[in-house]
């Protein structure tokens, strides 16, 4: 297979696998192509409750995209259309409205970090290998992207990743906040799994609330969406699963949620 984007269920979690470990899961023009689709079909899911992103095989999480496609499929007129499956497929990610974790191991480079900053929460194995090439291969970088890293690990850590196009390892990105915790790569797995757990034990609508909130705030403020953010926090206090969590609470047991 030319590589190919994968999605395995599992209760309330999805897994997002980008399934291409001949190229160090490098993401095809075909494949970007298909995260759109596959992020909306997760979000639409009312069963899932967790997404995971993770690449294939033991070297990679996402190599970047697929440098041997460049020639034939990001040039001339052909760029701006390559960069605009690109913006989609980051947008989707973003816009699933339940929680999104990065399980991440060796390779994350150039897209493949694009895509890791569109979850909530980054893990990494001791692995794992960073950076934004973009200027070693003479690529444009639209500013959305700039802007993301920008707001996760400040300007002048942004300004470094991008005008060295240097790679750093998994201390550095912990301590930059590229990721929110550095383990050891055989507890990777077990550690995104508790974590899994224990977001798929809380109320949904409660999460997707938080969510859209952090959401709305990464916007300029002339873009916020502040109705949006009263009308998802209007329906957690209609929900059932707020009579539920109360009632638990009184009867000092855990709750049941039911994501409505």
């Amino acid at each position: 297979m030319p590589g190919q984007i994968r999605v395995d269920r599992n209760g309330p979690l999805a897994e997002i696998i980008f399934d291409h470990p001949e190229r160090r899961n490098a993401i095809t023009a075909d494949m970007w192509r298909e995260l759109p689709e596959v992020a909306r079909e997760l979000d639409a899911d009312e069963s899932i409750r967790v997404v995971v992103l993770r690449g294939e095989g033991d070297l990679a999480f996402i190599s970047g995209a697929d440098i041997s496609q460049f020639e034939k499929q990001r040039s001339g007129d052909d760029a701006a259309q390559y960069d605009i499956k690109n913006a989609h497929a980051y947008q989707a990610i973003s816009a699933i409205r339940k929680p999104v974790i990065a399980s991440i191991h060796g390779f994350c480079m150039g897209g493949g970090c694009a895509i890791a900053l569109t979850a909530d929460l980054r893990f990494c194995a001791d692995d794992a290998i960073f950076g934004i090439p973009a200027a070693r291969l003479g690529l444009g970088y639209e500013q959305p992207g700039i802007a993301t890293l920008i707001r996760i690990v400040g300007e002048p850590r942004a300004k470094e990743i991008f005008m060295t196009a240097r790679r750093f390892d998994a201390i550095e990105a912990e301590a930059m906040g590229l990721v929110n915790r550095v383990l050891p790569k055989s507890e990777l797995d077990a550690h995104v799994e508790k974590t899994v757990e224990m977001i798929a034990d809380n109320a949904p609508l409660t999460l997707r609330a938080a969510k859209t909130a952090f959401t709305d705030l990464a916007r300029n403020e002339s873009q916020r969406k502040p109705e949006e953010v009263k009308a998802a926090i209007r329906d957690c206090f209609d929900s059932e699963d707020y009579a539920e969590g109360v009632r638990a609470f009184l009867e000092k047991r855990r709750p049941k949620f039911q994501g409505r």
